[in-house]
């Protein structure tokens, strides 16, 4: 009878403390590189009398703890406190830096008292992007945004807001593709209608994640002027800028042709000094004849071979000296009853003075 009294105490006591024991929190989301904090705590009575505390992290021991003397075991990645907060006698297990393989069970162990497990689930961030730069659109136009989410675990939820307001689920739609390493990256398109000018922005979050990830662009909407009852602003603009084109290239042909006819009409300095002295001597030998026959004139003259070759030859001395006139000289024979022959009369422009010259023969 003593014997079943003991073992019916004994019992009662294993259930007590069991009832005692606590691990939390039960389950714990963190993101790739943060810590992961749990709490194995009991009650002080006299009954709970643990002697060794052991932590298993998906099923290997990472720390093992003795009440007497302290830690025994712990993994690099492991460290141990004592909570300030619980008034019993309790434990805080942190993993440092929280990795993809470390998801899964996380077991405190009373040995040979009772133990609890816990889930760690690990999440990693990636990065979020709208496509393209600022947009530029006519009023009325249908403008599409495409958004993606690159590296995430597991797969992000997508949101978009135009203006600070989310925009309704059913109005974009979304797909996902995983990668080698078990990253998700999710696309996104959006096909907004050009009312105003609006800031789009599109948002990527998992449950870990206190803020979500955000990039937006600008949507600016211009206004678009068009005739009444006819659409014909981009064929007036062509029509427009050709025209100017066109008067354009005319008015360079135009003062071209006009240069050129120009330097034609207007004669060379030698040509015009030519002339004048040409015009001078005939005027003078016509006002020295008083408009008679000059006898001493010889219809033979040089050839045009000959007469080229003279010209060729004035340039080159022109270049060396001064032009010199050659005065025109008119002879004129008379008879007379009276004189064996004929009186000769000759007249000759030197200087620009008349000079008569009677030789009788």
């Amino acid at each position: 009878m003593e014997i079943f009294y003991l073992f019916v105490l004994l019992l009662s006591c294993r259930i007590q403390v069991r009832g005692q024991m606590k691990l939390s929190p039960e389950t714990l989301t963190v993101l790739r590189g943060e810590e992961a904090r749990f709490t194995c705590s009991t009650c002080s009575t006299s009954n709970t009398r643990w002697t060794v505390m052991l932590w298993l992290l998906n099923g290997t021991a990472v720390l093992t703890i003795s009440k007497e003397f302290g830690v025994l075991f712990i993994n690099p990645n492991v460290t141990v406190e004592t909570s300030p907060v619980s008034h019993g006698d309790s434990r805080v297990f942190i993993l440092k830096s929280s990795e993809r393989h470390n998801q899964g069970p996380v077991t405190c162990e009373l040995q040979g008292i009772d133990r609890k497990t816990a889930r760690l689930f690990v999440q990693e961030k990636g990065s979020v992007k709208v496509v393209g730069d600022d947009r530029l659109a006519f009023q009325g136009q249908s403008v599409l945004f495409e958004c993606q989410a690159a590296g995430w675990y597991p797969p992000p939820t997508l949101q978009w807001q135009v203006n600070g307001k989310k925009v309704n689920q059913g109005e974009y739609n979304i797909s996902s593709e995983g990668s080698e390493k078990s990253l998700f990256t999710v696309t996104s398109n959006l096909s907004v209608t050009a009312a105003k000018s609006s800031h789009v922005a599109c948002l990527a979050s998992v449950s870990a994640l206190a803020t979500p990830l955000k990039s937006s662009v600008r949507m600016t909407v211009v206004a678009e002027v068009v005739q009444e009852g006819d659409d014909c602003t981009v064929p007036l603009a062509v029509t427009a800028s050709l025209s100017a084109l066109l008067l354009l290239l005319l008015l360079c042909v135009f003062t071209v042709l006009w240069l050129r006819q120009r330097r034609q009409a207007k004669p060379s300095p030698r040509e015009a000094i030519r002339f004048d002295q040409s015009v001078s001597g005939r005027s003078s030998v016509a006002e020295a004849t008083a408009g008679k026959v000059n006898l001493g004139y010889s219809g033979e003259g040089p050839t045009d071979a000959v007469y080229n070759e003279l010209i060729m030859e004035t340039r080159r001395q022109e270049d060396f000296v001064g032009f010199y006139k050659v005065p025109d000289v008119v002879c004129s024979t008379s008879s007379s009853p009276h004189s064996e022959g004929q009186p000769q009369v000759c007249l000759s422009e030197e200087n620009d003075k008349n000079v008569r010259r009677i030789t009788t023969v």
